[in-house]
Parts: structure tokens; sequence; C-alpha cells
């Protein structure tokens, strides 16, 4: 429970990652600034049925680009100028007058990008309940982008032994999951990335092959024609399209879907930086062919979170999924982190290390 009354607080440092104005184009590190506040260690009276957290890893994730727009372009609020960024996050809870919580649990979900933050809203948190995995994986496999591949492959998909699947952007946090869960259910799965990025001595697209095990991976930014590249690599038709990218790419999808085939819309990271986004041209192909298309927010399933952990905690720890983190140690490393994003800069799951446990 919270702190008793007459306790002494104890004052300290805050450094937080601020949002300073609202962006344009390409998101820069400029547009983000490192502050050094003070806060008391207790629960202050305005948030007396919430919970303190001091921030250990925090998540960086495309949809956070929207929120950088003053407008209504996201699912989730616009950050407001001269506060802290937010998301989600691990976080270890110091003080709580929430019932659900007590000091010293582990949880992820949302919080400020921040050493410390104040939660007034701990029904966005989840207590971590499996400590003999890496922390950082509540942001990534265990967390909300593990949950996103989930759904969105089994939920809306429903793949089939034998189908053939295409993911784009397949070296993300969600993709590199979608990849793995389609291999377990005996697809053929190709998956594209666009960086040049040297891992390991070789390419993001030898990661996806090597690592992942997906059956081919092809650099999209090398390609001429994306039309004619997924038709070499789906020479009869692709049956489930994990969305990732938009633009472009999805127009070229359309183009080789299969009769009955199915499109899961988890985000369009092509389409956040441009002013007007790109126009899709194929889409009598959904008549055609009765192509089911479905976007999706993750938060309208996490009721299905304890029966996601049942599937793949044991994968993880049996070795039949592997997970990749890129990690950026500390908050002034944290607003690089993000805009690398946006240019194809992490490898695997893009992470803040703020603090050990």
């Amino acid at each position: 429970m919270a702190a008793e009354e007459g306790q002494v607080a104890v004052t300290v440092s805050n450094k937080q990652v601020i949002f300073n104005n609202y962006v344009s184009g390409f998101p820069k590190e400029s547009d983000m600034s490192i502050a050094v506040g003070e806060i008391n260690l207790k629960l202050p009276e305005s948030a007396a049925a919430g919970v303190l957290l001091k921030n250990l890893y925090l998540s960086c994730d495309p949809y956070m680009r929207p929120r950088m727009r003053n407008s209504s372009g996201s699912y989730v609020g616009a950050f407001q100028p001269g506060s802290p960024l937010s998301g989600y996050g691990v976080a270890k809870v110091l003080e709580s007058g929430h019932p659900n919580f007590e000091k010293g649990d582990l949880v992820w979900g949302s919080t400020g990008w921040e050493e410390y933050t104040v939660s007034t809203e701990p029904g966005q948190l989840f207590k971590i309940q499996h400590k003999d995995v890496p922390l950082s994986y509540y942001t990534g496999i265990l967390g909300m982008p593990g949950m996103t591949a989930y759904v969105g492959l089994y939920e809306l998909c429903s793949p089939k032994k034998g189908e053939y699947v295409y993911v784009s952007a397949a070296s993300g946090a969600v993709g590199q999951l979608v990849g793995q869960f389609a291999k377990l259910a005996g697809c053929y799965v190709v998956g594209s990335a666009g960086s040049q990025e040297k891992v390991n001595g070789g390419q993001k697209v030898d990661l996806l092959k090597n690592k992942f095990g997906f059956d081919e991976a092809f650099n999209y930014k090398e390609e001429q024609d994306l039309a004619a590249a997924l038709k070499r690599y789906f020479p009869q038709g692709i049956d489930i399209y994990f969305e990732n990218v938009g633009g472009k790419m999805l127009d070229a999808v359309l183009g080789n879907m299969r009769l009955r085939g199915r499109i899961a819309v988890c985000g369009m990271i092509s389409q956040y930086n441009l002013e007007s986004p790109e126009g899709v041209h194929n889409l009598a192909s959904l008549i055609m062919n009765r192509i089911r298309m479905e976007g999706f927010i993750v938060s309208d399933h996490y009721h299905l979170y304890p029966k996601y952990l049942e599937m793949v905690v044991p994968k993880i720890k049996e070795g039949k999924i592997v997970y990749v983190e890129d990690t950026a140690e500390g908050l002034d490393n944290a607003p690089a982190a993000l805009v690398g994003l946006f240019y194809g800069r992490n490898v695997g799951k893009q992470v803040v290390k703020v603090a050990d446990d």
C-alpha cells in the first residue's frame, strides 16, 4: 500500500524524455530533449489509488509516430509538447494504492519515458508472473508486440498447414514472431526487410532465414518491381499477408493474393511520415479473390493474454521460438533509438534499458 502518513518521503532526481513539438516528415532526435526533474518516492494524494513505478525498460514502437502529430491520427492520444513521452515499458512497483499491486511487483504496460512514473491508471498494467525469462521480453515477445503477432495471425487469419504467408517488416518486433508462429503452423513463409545493415556478418534478410527459420527472405529496397518480386517468391500466390508497411507494398500484395486470402492490417510504417498517404490501386482484388482484409488494435484483445502466455512461454523455454532485441542503454539514447525505427536502424525489437531492477 502507499506510504503511511507521517513517513518521510525521499526526493530523487527523475530524468525524462520530453516531447518538444509536433512533427511533420520524419522525426528527428531534436524533436525530443532530456530534462531532469525531481519526484517524491511517495504516492501523492491525487494518485492515492495509483502506483509509483521505477521504469526498467521502455519499448520503441511504430505507433508512437502518429502520436507526434497534433491530430486524431492515432488510436492513442497525441503526445503533449513539454511533457514526457509515454508508451509501453517494464517497471517495478515502489508504492501502491491499488489492490491488484504490491510494492516489489514487476509489471509491464503503459508508463512514461522517464526514470519514475506515477500511474493513475493501473488497469493498463499487467503483473509479470514468469520471471525466469529476460524482463526485457515484456516489451516484446511477452508484451504488446507478441500479442499483436498472435492476434493478427491466429485470431484474424487462422493459418492452415501448407498455406503461403508473407510478412513485411519481418525483422522487427512483430514480424519476426509472425514468421515463426506461421512456421509452427506448418506454413511456407517469406519475409522482407528494408535495410542493408549488417547483422553478425550478414544482412537482415539472412537473419530472417538463418535465425528465425523463414523459408525465403528479400530486401524490398533492392527490388525495382515489388509485384514481380512477390510473384517470384510466391508463384502460386499468397494466402496470408501480415501487413506492417502499407502503400506500394500493400498494392503489390493485393495483386498477388490467392482466392479467399486473408490480410491482417497491423501497421503501415511507410505512411507515418508522409504528409499525403500513397494511394492503393489494386483494391478490386478484394472482390475478385474474395479476400478478407481486417485492421485491428491489439488492446481490444488483451483478454487473450493468459491464453497467449500458455502457448508461447513453453516454446521460448524449449528454444522453439527465438527473439532478437536491439538495446539502447539509458534515457539519453532513447530519442535516437525511437527515431531509428523509421530508418530501419534497429535489428529486432528496439528496447531502451533505463535501470536494473
